[in-house]
């Protein structure tokens, strides 16, 4: 097994998210094979934007003066080319209320889980009694353990009162990245 070389160019709000971009795009494309020579073969990003300033060279002289710089199975080589623009809002979020008509009536519920600590909820009952057959007869069956947990639910509408979403600044945006390196095929 080789190694080929690679440059591949993504954007993110930090150079982490972009190379983690990067690599999502490279394992849609290409697979998970710790041998498809794409980005995501490498072992993380060593950011050397400062170098790249410095030297006033061109993105692909840079790049052609640093890939040897790389190794296989090591950290990716990454540049910002454009720096990320954050937001600059004071108040960089909204709430938008969610207002029902009518009177909430809450009622109590059985809900049976699966697993230690009742990570997968399975079914819910109005009484214990009703919750205890069923969760002994799914016990019984697939031999997993099962938990019951007493909760309030609201009976009718949806329990949620607001939601609140990212403010966007018009100005905002990600930076772009531009990775190289050595990657195992």
């Amino acid at each position: 097994m080789g190694a080929c070389n690679f440059r591949d160019s993504a954007r993110g709000k930090n150079m982490s998210e972009a190379y983690k971009n990067a690599c999502h795009e490279a394992v849609s494309e290409y697979g998970n094979d710790s041998y498809n020579g794409t980005i995501s073969t490498t072992s993380g990003v060593t950011d050397l934007t400062n170098e790249f300033k410095r030297s006033k060279l061109s993105i692909n002289e840079f790049i052609e003066k640093n890939i040897d710089n790389a190794r296989k199975w090591g950290p990716a080589l990454g540049v910002c080319t454009e720096e990320p623009i954050g937001n600059t809002n004071k108040v960089k979020s909204q709430v938008e209320n969610i207002v029902t008509s009518g009177t909430k009536k809450w009622v109590l519920e059985f809900v049976v889980s699966e697993g230690f600590g009742g990570q997968n909820d399975i079914k819910s009952f109005r009484t214990k009694g009703e919750a205890v057959k069923f969760a002994r007869a799914h016990t019984e069956k697939t031999q997993n353990r099962t938990c019951i947990d007493m909760v309030k639910v609201l009976e009718k509408g949806s329990p949620r009162v607001a939601e609140i979403k990212y403010k966007k600044n018009n100005n905002e945006r990600d930076g772009k990245y531009v990775f190289f390196g050595w990657a195992a095929e």
